[in-house]
């Protein structure tokens, strides 16, 4: 067995699906090479920008026909199977977790459909799925908040490296926003003092460290339905119809000046007879304020305290609690307005003015803009259209209802403990000492709940420390394991590695290698190297080597330069012989019941991603360095980002001995639960030489 592990996991959204592979090192593997430090770490997880695909439309779209979706699911497993190694396929766990348009249908057509997915896997693949109801299903918007918390934590570091997070207070973890069309979640760990207060509240999360040792943590997730954009933005036309009964012209502050369309927001020539229409005033400070009311926050509120629509959260600590927000709140902050700087600090001040004066201006004049690429040629006509409805939702939603402090009118007095000067230091570049920031990628991977997901199980593939130890996953708030626990996976035997790395593996890290260093002497010993295991390895194998080389070559070639196909090596003949997929994909579009009005766009190239929220109401658009850069009329955005690149936290160590009882953030656990140790059966596999030069393998 190679020294990676691999996993994979299908975002079934309600417009598409989209398959994200993930490896890291074997445990065992990890161990052998690792330092103090990296022994209280969490598995180093690993994507590449071609473990991504996606493909349309939605797996809730077989609600009624189950049986078709086998063949729509074969393009995803078949990208998924030509990325993990042959011989490792049996020991790969895969996962589909459907959310918006499944858990809108009806549950016996849910469980048809999940049913139908996990035969056709077990049926046409190798990929380890002993278990369908753990490893298909549909997940609660809670669950999908708890993963994203656990991402945006583990990329920023905070678990690996908590000494370089003091919040304050003992406080070394993030708060987690997320949005998208249908729905809103919001996950954090609350302080101390709340921790006690509301342990019935929150879920117990348990990780375990390449060590072997258990970590907890205790966090409140909730989601609100009906808070996404699309949906909430329904709600208000419905408000505007109510206040304008009777009229045919209802005039909209949230549109633009000069702007007239249907309710549903398509062009005039849409509407029919003598049906009421939307006429822009572009008036945002009006907008803000008619948005506001539906935030319900003077619904009843059974359980104190309350945020919106009467929904209990515990009192959040803005001293302590940092958050970063993703999907909506980052396409809305950075979309239109400076989307080519990336992660830069939210300013409120600096953003209301910049959205304000674009609202004001008249909708010709945004049209002629937009036609002119002025934002970026992912910016069309729609995009520009809602962007400040978007943003007053935003807004409201962010300091009215969550209560985030507004960045410089009423920044919180941070509390005893907290070393401003240090922390400074620590995020320098990153603004991640304000109360919100909008995130898109950390460590130049993208903030998603999947991550989440795959670093729970890669926690919970490591031997624990004792002969008997609490399992890795999530539930109620008590002792020992709660009837609702969810386990992170369902493998629990450990993958032994051989001596010897694959010759796959070693010639994938050779080809990274050579990415990273230059001189013409290592480039031509790897690819001597290559050769050698080209001519002594299967067919398959050798398909596999070209694929991944190729890939590298290209990624080497300078900016600019030519690409050079035909007659070389890895040319465009080895193309045709051996194939070639793209690595171009686009995040899923799931927006709940507004889903059926849009639509998947395609990519124009690999540096172009575009990334929608979990729920997210985006199509087609891209955001990042890659995004040209906005000249938006009419105002100064130079006070809102800062162009300094962000440089993000890699520390991979995570905290030792200063663990608190069950009322804190963390604790170390004793081990309870019994290890299963034994070597699988993997029948399948190629037998292992020691040196490809020792005899050359049977040829298929």
């Amino acid at each position: 067995m190679g020294k990676w592990r691999w996993g994979v996991i299908l975002d079934a959204g309600s417009s598409g699906t989209r398959v994200h592979v993930y490896r890291w090192l074997n445990s065992a593997r990890a161990r052998q090479d690792a330092s103090p430090h990296e022994m209280l770490s969490l598995p180093d997880i690993h994507q590449k920008k071609n473990y991504t695909y996606k493909t349309k439309p939605g797996v809730s779209t077989f609600g009624d026909n189950p049986s078709e979706v086998g063949p729509y699911l074969q393009d995803l497993l078949d990208h998924a199977l030509s990325i993990v190694p042959s011989d490792q396929v049996k020991d790969t766990p895969i996962f589909l977790m459907a959310t918006a348009g499944v858990r809108l249908l009806e549950p016996m057509k849910q469980k048809a459909l999940l049913g139908e997915i996990c035969a056709y896997a077990q049926a046409h693949t190798n990929f380890s799925l002993p278990d369908c109801d753990l490893h298909i299903q549909v997940i609660p918007g809670e669950t999908e908040g708890l993963y994203g918390w656990i991402a945006a934590n583990y990329l920023l570091g905070s678990f690996n490296s908590p000494e370089d997070h003091k919040h304050g207070d003992n406080h070394h973890t993030y708060g987690f926003l997320d949005m998208g069309g249908a729905s809103a979640q919001i996950a954090f760990a609350p302080n101390s003092t709340e921790a006690e207060k509301h342990a019935n509240d929150l879920k117990l999360l348990r990780m375990r460290t390449l060590n072997g040792e258990s970590t907890e943590y205790k966090v409140f997730t909730t989601t609100w339905l009906g808070f996404g954009v699309n949906q909430a933005r329904q709600r208000y036309v419905e408000a505007i119809q109510d206040m304008y009964k009777g009229s045919h012209e209802l005039l909209d502050p949230c549109l633009p000046s000069g702007l007239i369309t249907t309710l549903e927001g398509l062009p005039l020539d849409s509407a029919r007879g003598d049906a009421p229409v939307l006429v822009g005033t572009g008036r945002f400070k009006e907008c803000v304020d008619q948005v506001a009311p539906l935030l319900d926050k003077d619904a009843p509120c059974a359980d104190q305290p309350c945020l919106l629509h009467g929904q209990h959260v515990p009192a959040i600590d803005f001293d302590v609690n940092h958050f970063v927000g993703v999907s909506e709140y980052w396409h809305t902050t950075h979309e239109v307005f400076e989307m080519a700087h990336k992660d830069a600090a939210y300013d409120f001040t600096a953003y209301e003015k910049m959205v304000k004066d674009f609202c004001a201006a008249e909708w010709d004049d945004i049209k002629t803009g937009v036609e002119a690429e002025e934002w970026g040629h992912k910016v069309n006509e729609k995009t520009a259209q809602e962007v400040c409805f978007k943003a007053s939702w935003l807004i409201n939603v962010l300091h009215e209802g969550i209560g985030v402090p507004k960045h410089g009118l009423d920044k919180p007095t941070h509390g005893a403990g907290y070393n401003a000067s240090k922390e400074l230091a620590t995020h320098k570049d990153k603004g991640f000492l304000d109360p919100f920031q909008a995130v898109n990628k950390i460590r130049d991977m993208e903030v998603s709940w999947t991550l989440g997901k795959m670093v729970l199980y890669a926690a919970g593939q490591i031997p624990p420390s004792h002969t008997e130890a609490l399992p890795v996953g999530f539930g109620a708030n008590t002792l020992g394991i709660p009837p609702d626990f969810q386990e992170a996976g369902s493998n629990s035997f450990p993958v032994p590695i051989g001596d010897e790395d694959s010759w796959t593996e070693a010639a994938e890290d050779l080809a990274e290698k050579a990415h990273t260093r230059s001189g013409p002497g290592f480039l031509l010993f790897m690819l001597i190297l290559i050769f050698i295991g080209y001519v002594f390895r299967k067919r398959e194998r050798r398909m596999r080597f070209v694929r991944g080389v190729s890939a590298t070559l290209r990624r080497n070639r300078r900016p600019g330069s030519p690409r050079k196909g035909g007659r070389g090596f890895f040319g465009t003949a080895t193309g045709k012989l051996f194939g070639r997929s793209s690595g171009n994909y686009e995040r899923v579009l799931e927006d709940g019941v507004a889903a059926n009005e849009f639509e998947l766009g395609e990519a124009d190239s690999d540096e172009n991603e575009a990334s929608d929220g979990s729920e997210g109401s985006r199509v087609g658009r891209a955001s990042g360095m890659m995004t040209p850069r906005l000249n938006v009329v009419n105002f100064d955005s130079a006070t809102y980002f800062d162009p300094a690149p962000v440089q993000g936290g890699v520390g991979l160590g995570l905290i030792g001995a200063n663990a608190m009882d069950r009322s804190g953030l963390i604790v170390r656990t004793e081990s309870r639960e019994r290890l299963q140790m034994g070597r699988r059966s993997r029948t399948g596999s190629p037998t292992r030489l020691k040196s490809p030069m020792m005899a050359p393998l049977e040829e298929d």
